[in-house]
């Protein structure tokens, strides 16, 4: 009995030792024989339970880290955003002294606020940098920088309280307006008043003014801007500036501002939205805001001091969506413009393969009071505006230069070549709108506001 007992005893030891091997675990085993033939074994079998608490406590603590790295890696994305976009104003800075420096324009008291203003956004920027960014070498060199330019520009500005910088510019200037007296002896004076049309056409055109970086930034390429003209409101001195959206199609926000200077330093604005527009075309006249609505040949009016639209008209026979719109600015299929005599509109139809349509608006009902057909192929001409009932056309020469070349005179149905060049900060001028208040072109550059001084050709006695 106790012989069979012993081997039931070594059958159950050797399963148990069987399914301890399938499991692969590692155990020490020790047997004896009494000196009565009974056999008896100790198995020690190591604690190698799955640690599931541990491994809970790992996956959370890597979640936790996870998480982290990722509010980090945003915060330097956010970062870098910052960095590239007032890296681009530094640029902005540079390109209007350089403009300064080529036009002998003299350093002024809002020229010193500007730069001052610039400074202040980007040691801003470098703070908060300085905060996420403990002990990093280049960041505290950079603060350190800033801070000397500061101090700099306060020096400058207090060195120049007897304005020598402005009065040898001046000289410069006399020199200047001397040598065009003795170029143009014998001629009338060519100035010419405020909304009047007492010359006989566009005979040159200044050096471009950098004004600013449009208040979007350096991504939004397509837009326009301009002054916000009326027969009726002769002291007006209103700016708007429209950027499109980054997709370059839609018009959806734009900024008001009181006054060029209020412009200057992006302050005092007044920022609305539209629902929607399409393309670069538009413009603001008499207080209300002329677009193209989107997706269609419609006109849209839009009342920009209740923000609200105010009117939508069909522009009869136009095409739209891109099918005749000017070369290298696309969705500008219709284009409004304004004048002394008041809104005008530029664009295409089928009927006229292509070729640019002039029409006349009564700016209160949109409707069509007058309209022109011209021999110019629309998509060959780059942009296109009205001064005095003229239509003058523009095309790229290379990336630093436009030329207008044709000019269709709506009184007289005549078509006239022009070679009048235009200098440009940027390769591809979006829009172009003229200012019968000043004389003055306001062109939107590759996201760059700038502005020209047109020179007439005066009337003879």
């Amino acid at each position: 009995m106790k012989f069979i007992t012993s081997c039931l005893l070594a059958v159950i030891l050797s399963c148990l030792l069987v399914y301890i091997s399938a499991l692969d675990l590692t155990f020490n085993v020790t047997g004896k024989a009494d000196d009565k033939g009974i056999c008896s074994c100790s198995v020690q079998i190591p604690d190698n339970t799955f640690p599931v608490a541990r491994m809970e406590v790992l996956e959370n603590t890597a979640s936790a880290l996870s998480l982290k790295v990722e509010r980090e890696i945003s915060k330097i994305s956010e970062y870098t955003r910052s960095i590239q976009f007032y890296e681009q104003r530094i640029r902005n800075l540079s390109i209007k002294v350089e403009t300064m420096e080529k036009t002998s324009i003299s350093y002024t008291q809002l020229d010193f606020e500007f730069l001052k203003l610039e400074i202040a956004e980007m040691e801003k920027l470098v703070s908060q940098l300085k905060t996420s960014v403990t002990g990093n070498v280049i960041v505290e060199q950079l603060y350190t920088e800033i801070k000397n330019m500061t101090l700099m520009v306060h020096q400058l500005e207090s060195l120049d309280k007897n304005n020598v910088l402005a009065i040898r510019r001046e000289i410069v200037a006399l020199k200047n307006r001397l040598k065009e007296c003795q170029e143009h002896s014998g001629k009338e004076n060519s100035y010419i008043p405020a909304g009047t049309c007492s010359h006989g056409g566009i005979v040159n055109i200044s050096k471009p003014s950098v004004i600013q970086l449009n208040w979007k930034g350096f991504s939004f390429k397509y837009g326009a801007w301009g002054k916000d003209y009326s027969i009726l409101k002769k002291e007006n001195s209103a700016y708007w500036v429209a950027p499109l959206n980054a997709d370059a199609r839609y018009l959806e926000y734009y900024r008001l501002y009181n006054s060029y200077d209020d412009l200057l330093l992006y302050r005092n604005s007044r920022e609305n939205r539209v629902d929607y527009g399409q393309g670069s075309g538009h413009v603001v006249y008499d207080s209300f805001l002329f677009y193209n609505c989107h997706g269609s040949g419609d006109m849209c009016k839009h009342d920009v001091n209740g923000n609200k639209l105010a009117l939508r008209r069909n522009l009869p026979g136009a095409v739209f969506n891109n099918r005749f719109s000017y070369a290298g600015v696309a969705w500008q299929d219709i284009d409004f413009t304004v004048d002394e005599s008041g809104l005008w509109v530029i664009y295409s139809t089928e009927a006229s393969t292509g070729n640019i349509v002039i029409s006349k608006l009564n700016d209160t009902t949109l409707t069509v009071e007058n309209t022109w057909q011209t021999r110019q192929y629309k998509p060959s001409v780059s942009n296109a505006f009205i001064v005095c009932g003229v239509l003058y056309a523009v095309r790229p020469v290379n990336t630093r230069k436009e030329e207008i070349f044709y000019a269709y005179d709506t009184k007289t149905n005549q078509e006239i070549s022009v070679n009048i060049m235009i200098d440009k900060v940027l390769e591809t001028m979006q829009s172009i709108n003229y200012s019968p208040d000043d004389h003055k072109l306001h062109v939107y550059n590759d996201g760059y506001l700038l502005s020209y001084q047109l020179e007439f050709q005066p009337l003879p006695n």
